[in-house]
């Protein structure tokens, strides 16, 4: 989920008109994204109804669960999810030959600066300094201002979209939320159920027997619109006996009752062999006249002629020869990247 859903997502409730409408449900699958997304989302919204409603059939985890906290009902199917809210960051690094991505967890880097606490307070000083040395050193200054800031400003959006129902929830209920879903859960992939989910605080709603086959059904339609049951490996998807591979898909939708747009790209694999060393080929090359004509009775002219037929061939071999040992060569890993991606209206498409 990232922050260009919000345009076109705008078309969408624009279509309502200027006056807002009762209620807005809106049918929600996301394994999370930014998490600048669901304030803008929520707020959006809010602005086009007077109630606000999630119906989660499957996974609305990490940034799809804060959206989840700012509507007033929560509707989750027998199979619905929801997420902890702790923030991965990814920091990128430029190795001598790769570029490295590293993902560090907001709260694991909070859990450790609670740790060196507790030792300050037991008067443990020289390991603190080493402490706080040593995660410096990992991480830079700069960093960890980032990972501080992550983690105050995910505080804040959950509380504000918790004090954004109509019904507000108490100060104890927040709390308890906010701690239950940014701190306590201790696995980012914890998936949590209604009743959990109930647990802590917030006011999940169960669908009839009728709603919660409706709400499966369209996951599935859904599910099979963005191939979600065929997980892409990098590696197995290039052809035996080649290095590239590419092809289109669609990897996210907002649907409504006036519109329909699809965000699509090109997902483009290359396989990095191993590197050959320059291979030199020496060459003899003959060509071989006909028995009763010698090569000194043609004119100077082809003689020239023939000669650098023969060079350009000799060099064409040797590159088809190095080309061919390279695709031979180990494969030391295989690079995937989107390109030409970009939200688009498909409303009159046969999808």
């Amino acid at each position: 989920m990232g922050s260009d859903a919000v345009r076109p997502m705008y078309s969408h409730v624009r279509t309502l008109g200027f006056d807002k409408v009762p209620r807005i449900d809106l049918f929600l699958f996301s394994e999370g994204g930014a998490v600048d997304v669901p304030w803008r989302m929520v707020m959006m919204l809010r602005e086009y109804c007077d109630e606000l409603g999630v119906l989660v059939p499957y996974k609305a985890h990490s940034a799809a669960t804060l959206i989840a906290l700012g509507a007033d009902h929560i509707v989750m199917g027998k199979k619905g999810e929801l997420g902890p809210i702790d923030p991965i960051l990814t920091r990128t690094q430029q190795g001598e030959e790769t570029v490295v991505q590293e993902q560090i967890s907001v709260e694991d880097v909070m859990a450790f600066v609670a740790f060196l606490k507790e030792r300050a307070g037991l008067g443990d000083q020289s390991a603190i300094a080493d402490s706080v040395s040593i995660l410096i050193d990992k991480l830079t200054p700069w960093v960890v201002g980032s990972v501080y800031r992550t983690h105050s400003h995910i505080r804040s959006i959950a509380r504000r979209l918790l004090t954004s129902h109509r019904q507000g929830l108490e100060e104890r209920q927040i709390d308890q939320i906010v701690e239950s879903l940014a701190e306590k859960t201790y696995s980012h992939g914890h998936a949590i159920g209604r009743a959990e989910a109930t647990e802590i605080g917030l006011r999940i709603e169960k669908p009839d027997e009728a709603l919660d086959a409706t709400m499966w059904q369209l996951f599935e339609a859904y599910e099979a619109l963005m191939n979600l049951n065929c997980p892409i490996d990098p590696k197995g998807i290039i052809p035996l006996g080649q290095n590239e591979h590419e092809e289109s898909g669609i990897l996210a939708c907002i649907e409504s009752d006036s519109r329909f747009d699809v965000f699509r790209g090109t997902l483009k694999f290359h396989h990095v062999r191993q590197p050959l060393p320059k291979l030199n080929l020496n060459l003899n090359l003959n060509l071989q006249l006909p028995p009763n004509i010698s090569p000194e009775q043609l004119p100077g002219q082809a003689q020239n002629v023939i000669q650098q037929m023969l060079q350009q061939l000799q060099g064409k071999i040797a590159s088809m020869v190095q080309t061919e040992l390279q695709n031979q060569a180990p494969i030391q890993h295989t690079q995937a990247g989107l390109f030409n991606a970009c939200w688009q209206e498909a409303t009159s498409e046969d999808t």
